[in-house]
């Protein structure tokens, strides 16, 4: 009997277990009762890979709802294969408390999962479940000629001919994998720092101070953060988020009634960015009535259309406006159909004179304000991204409440549904994510964008993040945060636009921000082979792929063969391998084309009496 067909996966979280649903799905149509043998291999046990695994903290939770997380397709993605529904992550947990799905996971962890409600923000060990859920059950679902092996280690390099059969090769194995085909879904890449981390590190060393770089904070090592003792944070989103609650709660410090109670073991958190405020607090209402139409203004015509212009796209001047108004539209259709006392004119009157109206033209200001006229029911996206231009305070003491109020509002008004057009919004970035993903590497100003909108923590963590600033041990440093090393007194020294001639020195200095995804600069060996071999990367540094069905291309725009990739650390990036239920789920779609190929290739191979050495 000849050898069966080889396909090698490397990455064993959530996306590269999205690859394997696929292809169990798609097998019967494209591959029949043929032999398959599938290699997977990631150091962390398969479904929820590094990011997701059951070893860590319990206090680590997921910033979405469990009724928004599904890893199965339904009919609004956008894909060839066939749908193959399954349960959201809460309809998954209710099926385990009421005896209908059997687990193997810890004693508390499936006492969660059988408290788990929909609008409930599960931990990621509980998520971690849910995806080992799904992938033993995507094994088992595959035809009876594919096998699926587990390699529990990190893939180092990935060699062969671009006509001819790959070679894997594992750390602690002395022969190669040989594979036919090679996926590869490694999702979030640890990075070497740049020049100005460099540096700060060596200040750092120099001077006995602590100096911790871009990481993922559940990995960090934070005992060098000491009691008692300041510390310079900058970022402020969900890295953030994970430092504030290892450092608090999981020093031993509790809230009650909405006060925290520290234990003594915390640091002083001094914490600035860019922006200066926290992300948008996740939404916390379900949508009710008609949704707006999406896409409307920015759809797959328009994106064909972007594509075909000679030379590169300029985010802000050709791709913005249809963003714009996309996210406009999406605004307004909710609050004149939802909120119709709150307008002065007819939706149908609104809208085609919104139709005809140029992104941020003044005729559409002139439209806006005279059919809308409350200004917090108007959409304003610069003044949404800039949220303390122009704010001023004389001491630190005072830019605390005033920042207090800030983060209370927006928690008021992201779980009140009278703001439902925020929703709406929300939607509407789905949706422009789904075309932007087609553009290829349009630049990091929108994924920090559409994460400080879309994907910030849930409401519970704000409140937290309240509680601890009235109770001293986080401060907030204000906006367009500047750190400097000052080497004759050898501290760390942070200041802001927003409190302007004020100082915080600190022997402590945290980037609360994941590492860029770059290929130049990642610490992964299997990357750096690939760009070394000729693997094409974007001036961002991200790994340039077909964003048809996911093949690496080359320094040419070959798409290689036998090679493939998805992820964040690829042109085809989408806004995560899960996703709501019924939004499309971009990543499913990526991970249908590539299986589909994928399936039709090694057919094809088989059919031809195979293999290439």
């Amino acid at each position: 009997m000849s050898a069966a067909p080889t396909l090698v996966v490397i990455g064993g979280g959530p996306r590269g277990t999205g690859v394997i649903e696929r292809i169990a799905a798609n097998a019967g149509d494209l591959y029949g009762d043929r032999r398959l043998d599938i290699h997977l291999v990631d150091p962390h046990p398969p479904g929820g890979g590094r990011i997701w695994r059951q070893d860590q903290s319990p206090l680590l939770r997921m910033n979405s709802m469990a009724e928004d997380v599904t890893m199965f397709t339904d009919d609004t993605v956008r894909q060839e294969g066939p749908v193959r529904p399954g349960p959201a992550l809460h309809t998954w947990a209710a099926d385990v408390r009421d005896g209908r799905t059997t687990v193997d996971t810890a004693p508390e962890i499936l006492e969660e999962i059988k408290g788990l409600g929909g609008q409930d923000f599960p931990s990621r060990r509980l998520q971690s479940a849910y995806l080992r859920w799904v992938y033993e059950q995507s094994v088992a679902a595959l035809p009876p000629g594919i096998t699926v092996h587990e390699h529990r280690g990190h893939a180092l390099r990935v060699t062969g001919p671009r006509g001819g059969r790959q070679r894997v090769w594992l750390e602690g194995r002395t022969e190669p994998l040989l594979a036919d085909l090679v996926v590869l879904t490694i999702g979030h890449l640890d990075a070497e720092p740049d020049a100005g981390q460099q540096e700060l590190t060596v200040f750092a060393d120099r001077h006995g101070l602590v100096h911790l770089p871009p990481d993922f904070t559940a990995d960090s090592d934070l005992s060098a953060l000491s009691a008692g003792e300041p510390v310079i944070v900058r970022g402020f989103g969900l890295a953030f988020i994970d430092l504030m609650v290892l450092l608090t709660e999981g020093r031993g410090g509790r809230y009650e009634n909405g006060v925290y109670l520290p234990s003594g073991r915390e640091p002083v958190l001094h914490v600035g960015s860019r922006r200066g405020v926290p992300y948008h607090s996740k939404i916390g209402y379900v949508w009710e009535g008609e949704r707006p139409v999406l896409p409307r203004y920015f759809g797959p015509a328009q994106a064909e259309e972007l594509l075909a212009r000679p030379g590169p796209l300029d985010f802000r001047r050709d791709v913005w406006p249809l963003v714009e108004k996309e996210l406009g539209h999406a605004h307004y259709h909710r609050l004149f159909t939802a909120h119709p006392e709150r307008t002065a004119v007819e939706w149908a009157a609104f809208e085609e004179k919104y139709d005809a109206s140029d992104p941020g033209s003044p005729e559409l200001a002139a439209l806006v304000s005279a059919a809308v006229p409350g200004p917090a029911d108007r959409l304003d996206l610069t003044a949404l991204d800039h949220p303390l231009d122009g704010v001023r305070h004389t001491s630190y003491d005072t830019f605390q409440e005033g920042l207090r109020g800030y983060i209370t509002a927006d928690l008021e008004r992201r779980h009140d549904p009278g703001h439902s057009p925020d929703l709406a919004v929300f939607l509407g970035l789905l949706s422009v994510y789904g075309q932007l993903i087609r553009l290829g590497d349009i630049g990091t100003w929108w994924h920090g964008y559409f994460s400080y909108l879309a994907s910030g923590p849930p409401g519970p963590r704000l409140r937290q993040l309240l509680a601890l600033s009235r109770a001293g041990v986080v401060r907030f440093l204000g906006a367009s945060v500047t750190v400097e090393a000052d080497e004759e007194q050898g501290i760390f020294r942070a200041g802001s636009a927003t409190v302007p001639g004020e100082r915080i020195e600190a022997r402590a200095l945290v980037e609360a921000r994941l590492p860029d995804p770059s290929l130049q600069h990642t610490r992964s060996r299997l990357l750096r082979g690939l760009y070394e071999d000729g693997a094409a990367a974007t001036a961002t540094g991200l790994l340039s792929v077909d964003p048809g069905d996911g093949r690496i291309l080359d320094r040419d725009g070959r798409p290689h063969p036998r090679r493939f990739a998805l992820g964040p650390n690829t042109t085809a990036r989408s806004s995560g391998a899960f996703t709501r239920p019924r939004t499309g789920g971009p990543a499913f779609g990526q991970n249908d084309a590539t299986a589909r190929t994928v399936l039709t290739f090694l057919r094809d191979l088989s059919c031809r009496g195979r293999l290439s050495a």
